[in-house]
């Protein structure tokens, strides 16, 4: 067993092939709401095996059975031979859970965590002082034991999750979702550590919306409104694309308008940008006429490209949202007296002894989308809060539209609409309190502030959900009235943080539609994403590790810098572990 791995064999006379979990016939229903529909399956120890859906798939649903905490309204589940239902304190033994929302207590030190789940699993905490120095070394927090859980990275809360999930040594683990809000590097970690699992044979089950996750795992179970679409290798699924996967190369600026008609092919069943170029999928048994009458009518080159398991996703679930955005359509072009929108110099923030932000310094041009990137901690929400007059910098200026951020912040806020990392809108209210509320803030009134907020529950289709608290709605509805809140006075500068984390493929290209349209019209947009193929649609990307700014350049550029001989092709995920490693090296050097 590698060091660190704290698992346990699997029953007697188990291998890779043997059955870990049996799923038989499941149907599970809330009231009218049939979350899981005769679903059956197997999962194997000694592998990983990806869920895989959009928001409402019943993914959640699938893994809280599986762990006992709800109960089918039929069929059977069988757990390391347990029955979910009958044998419900041993599943709580054979299984380890990772829930979707941090499920560990903020207030606490990463070892007073540890310590509870130890007790919690009916375990003596005091005697397994080797198991608790093994799962730190095994998690990388062995130096971080005293730190209060809520002051945790987002990725090294991963970590303590998975080291408590781990504490029982169990046969097979659940992991809801934990490379959302993960930076690439510390999701490689994540991955080493499962890796390091099921060598040892333990089952592992990892639920995502990452689909680059999804196509590293060994099998990969593909759900969709409750029903089981594919179950197998996600190369299997992969392959049944094959030859209808191109991009049109070198578009340059004219990326945004091209994938916007490229969408509204009647052949083209999905489509996303990548740096300086557009890729494209066909629909089944589409030829590629429309695609290359696209192509020759902007005089740039069309090429085949390898299928990736995304592209397979997408087209399984019926293609994505067409390339025109209704809500960008009605907005009147941007007029600024100024092409840089938004400036900052020098700009710092210190709390106490810490410094968040430290001399960053960029502009950005009307109508840009502008990448703020870096690990978990870098200091980029604590940039974006200043560049929205919602912290004070330390040292340094910003402006926005023109206002000075030390002087007008209210004249700045205006002009600006800002989506914060984590879901900020007010949970006592309803969907249409919320947008009413936000109209009123924004001092709209009459006619307008009337027809403001119906616009924005017809594009983010929200009608169904208007007397629902914002609680109780699918993530991917949530980000919606988040979005629509923000965008509701029309700002001419839109500041996103993290709007798509955790939201399933389907509604992050909904939302980029909408995104890539509000530039094209000159809305300004500085966004920070840790879906790498998300900084893809971006102008320029500017990469922030330790506080400090390291890179700033278009996402082509940066891939380039990371070309090396063993990787003469890097993807996005490539050039960011690359440079906050870089930058890592030379700042131990430095010290």
């Amino acid at each position: 067993m590698p060091t660190g791995t704290a698992t346990t064999a699997a029953p007697e006379g188990a291998n890779d092939q043997a059955a870990a979990v049996v799923i038989e016939g499941v149907d599970k229903h809330f009231g009218s709401v049939q979350a899981l529909r005769g679903l059956s399956a197997r999962i194997h120890y000694g592998r990983l095996t990806g869920l895989v859906g959009p928001d409402g798939a019943g993914k959640t649903t699938l893994m809280r059975i599986l762990t006992g905490l709800l109960v089918p309204n039929a069929g059977r589940v069988t757990l390391a031979g347990f029955d979910v239902v009958k044998d419900n304190d041993a599943i709580h033994v054979a299984s380890g859970y990772m829930p979707q929302r941090f499920g560990l207590y903020e207030d606490l030190s990463v070892m007073e965590n540890m310590r509870l789940y130890a007790r919690l699993r009916g375990m003596d905490a005091d005697r397994n002082a080797d198991l608790f120095a093994e799962l730190l070394d095994f998690t990388r927090l062995g130096p971080f034991t005293t730190r209060l859980a809520g002051k945790l990275s987002g990725g090294m809360k991963q970590k303590l999750g998975l080291a408590c999930a781990l504490m029982a040594r169990p046969r097979v683990l659940l992991l809801d979702e934990p490379g959302v809000g993960v930076d690439p590097v510390s999701r490689q970690d994540l991955w080493r550590m499962v890796q390091a699992l099921t060598d040892e044979g333990m089952a592992v089950v990892w639920s995502t919306a990452y689909l680059d996750e999804a196509e590293r795992c060994e099998s990969v179970l593909l759900m969709n409104a409750g029903r089981l679409l594919f179950d197998g290798p996600p190369q299997a699924l992969t392959a049944q694309l094959e030859g209808r996967s191109f991009r049109l190369e070198d578009v340059g600026t004219r990326r945004r308008a091209l994938l916007t008609e490229a969408l509204d092919l009647p052949s083209v069943s999905d489509g996303v940008i990548q740096g300086a170029g557009v890729r494209v999928v066909l629909r089944k048994s589409a030829g590629a006429e429309q695609v290359q009458a696209l192509a020759d009518q902007a005089a740039v080159h069309l090429a085949p490209v390898p299928a990736r398991f995304e592209d397979a996703f997408i087209d399984l679930l019926g293609g994505g949202p067409g390339g025109t955005s209704t809500l960008a359509e009605r907005l009147p072009p941007v007029e600024l007296g100024s092409d840089i929108a938004v400036s900052c110099r020098n700009l710092t923030k210190r709390f106490g002894d810490f410094t968040a932000t430290d001399n960053v310094s960029f502009e950005v041009r009307k109508g840009e989308i502008f990448g703020l990137l870096g690990p978990n901690g870098a200091g980029k929400s604590t940039t974006f809060k200043m560049l929205c007059g919602l912290l004070e910098p330390t040292e340094g200026e910003a402006h926005v539209v023109g206002h000075d951020l030390r002087h007008a912040t209210g004249a700045a806020k205006s002009r600006l609409g800002y989506m914060a990392q984590k879901f900020s809108l007010y949970g006592l209210l309803s969907v249409r309190q919320n947008l009413e509320f936000s109209a009123g803030v924004y001092q709209l009134e009459g006619n307008t502030r009337h027809d403001r907020i119906e616009e924005m529950i017809e594009t983010f289709d929200l009608r169904d959900w208007l007397s629902a608290a914002p609680d109780s709605l699918p993530l991917g509805h949530k980000q919606r009235l988040a979005l629509a809140c923000a965008l509701m006075h029309r700002p001419p500068v839109l500041f996103l943080d993290e709007p798509t984390s955790g939201v399933d493929p389907i509604t992050r290209r909904e939302f980029w539609t909408h995104i890539n349209g509000l530039a094209r019209k000159g809305v300004t947009i500085m966004v920070t994403t840790h879906f790498m193929d998300e900084a893809e649609y971006c102008d320029r990307v500017a990469m922030l590790s330790r506080a400090r700014l390291i890179a700033l350049d278009t996402p082509d550029a940066l891939k380039r810098a990371a070309t090396r001989a063993e990787r003469p092709d890097p993807t996005m995920e490539d050039a960011f572990i690359h440079l906050v490693q870089s930058a890592d090296r030379e700042f131990e050097t430095s010290t």
